[in-house]
């Protein structure tokens, strides 16, 4: 269940960091009450994770799940540019993070 509301975590890592790049310094109240919602969110759920995950791997792969999901996002809408680099960096971060998990 742990590695199940971590992975939900990471998801709303993406949403809380992509909503705070849309409020515009605060000042569109939705994507504000968006980041607000899902940053307090992600938070409960990696501190739920990290009651039966190391601190260490919980937290990589939170981070690893939001930020690859973050970019993606960003490079599907055109606010990021894509290259062939980065599309095997952000895959190499995937590989990591299943690595993590295979070896928990």
């Amino acid at each position: 269940m742990s590695w199940l509301i971590l992975v939900l975590s990471g998801v709303l890592e993406s949403v809380w960091a992509t909503a705070l790049s849309k409020s515009e310094g605060f000042s569109r109240f939705v994507p504000s009450l968006v980041f607000v919602v899902a940053l307090v969110s992600s938070m409960g759920g990696l501190a739920y994770a990290m009651r039966d995950l190391p601190v260490g791997t919980a937290y990589a792969v939170w981070v690893g799940i939001g930020a690859v999901l973050t970019v993606l996002y960003a490079m599907l809408t055109g606010d990021e540019p894509v290259s062939a680099l980065k599309v095997v960096f952000l895959a190499l971060i995937v590989g990591s993070v299943i690595g993590l998990k295979a070896t928990h």
